[in-house]
């Protein structure tokens, strides 16, 4: 099969797409025939040397894909061969063929294309994980996601809004901001422009629940800006990863902060995210009230032209690559 490995960290150019054996399924794994993989931030730190597999994993990039059910190893059952499936990964996703645990493959939601799949199951768990299961988002709340035009924060506008709940983003720019209303977000504040903190207390907003992709640099102001009782969950660090907090703070909102990561969790966690994500997330897709936002796609070979989509940060939604059997 042909994968993307990274032999030395750098930029775009350090991408490679090589030849490897296909893998095969070991107990209760699936083995998947790719037609698509996610690209995610993950990945691009990976790339750069800052983000290793966790133990046992694979170096290929790829932390979510797309395909068909090619085969099934000892134990696996619910699945046949021909399924259309996305599974959550730890790695592998930029390949041909891919395996994973049984417990992170779910069938693709009816009314899905199976290419645009490939761009739903990291953003779907990890908005369901965080700001539900960890942020306890309640109808009638705020729920305030940074990065609202990505991935993450266009999926997460859509679950919001069908959980009742009313929300901010914030953006990078006036395409996004458009498109963020479009989805249903209340407020839109343009972070190059304006001060996100001045702009919800101007509009007596403040958030019970912020989604936070930014890390150090705006960790003072999301606790600033959270309600009483308010729930700062972090989930990503491109704007650091040390600050001061302020403890006073926190204990005058009675407010609390969490920190959380997908790719390493034990694949108990993961199949329990999962699971419950297609429980919740799948019959709102099924619906038509929430959808993945795909931005472009790319061919396996040009995977670094992808990957400068993200760096220049010019998408909104997400960017996948297709294999040749896409």
């Amino acid at each position: 099969m042909r994968a993307v490995v990274v032999p030395e960290p750098g930029g775009v150019d350090a991408l490679k797409v090589v030849d490897r054996p296909d893998p095969e399924p070991g107990p209760g794994e699936v083995q998947i025939a790719v037609r698509a993989a996610g690209i995610n931030r993950a990945d691009l730190l990976q790339r750069q040397g800052f983000y290793n597999p966790p133990p046992g994993a694979t170096d290929i990039l790829g932390l979510e894909c797309s395909g068909v059910v090619s085969a099934l190893g000892d134990g696996v059952t619910g699945f046949d061969v021909g399924d259309e499936v996305a599974a959550l990964l730890s790695g592998g996703a930029y390949a041909e063929t891919v395996v994973a645990p049984a417990g992170q493959v779910a069938r693709v939601p009816a009314g899905v294309d199976l290419v645009d799949a490939a761009g739903l199951m990291e953003v779907a768990c990890t908005v369901w994980s965080n700001v539900v299961m960890v942020g306890r988002l309640q109808p009638g709340e705020t729920l305030l996601a940074h990065g609202g035009g990505s991935g993450i924060g266009t999926m997460a506008i859509q679950v919001a809004k069908e959980l009742g709940a009313r929300v901010a983003v914030t953006v990078g720019g006036p395409e996004k901001a458009e498109v963020c209303r479009q989805l249903g977000a209340d407020l839109v504040i343009n972070y190059k422009e304006q001060d996100f903190v001045e702009v919800l207390k101007d509009a007596d907003l403040r958030p019970d629940v912020v989604l936070d992709i930014i890390g150090a640099k705006y960790l003072e102001k999301n606790v600033d800006v959270l309600a009483t009782n308010g729930r700062l969950v972090v989930i990503g660090l491109q704007g650091g990863t040390k600050a001061e907090i302020d403890l006073g703070a926190l204990l005058a909102k009675r407010a609390s902060v969490s920190a959380t990561a997908l790719r390493a969790r034990p694949p108990a966690e993961k199949a329990a995210i999962v699971a419950a994500t297609v429980e919740n997330v799948w019959p709102m897709i099924e619906a038509g009230a929430v959808r993945p936002m795909i931005h472009t796609t790319f061919p396996l070979d040009e995977v670094g032209a992808a990957h400068q989509v993200l760096e220049d940060s010019s998408n909104v939604g997400k960017v996948l690559l297709t294999t040749s059997a896409s």
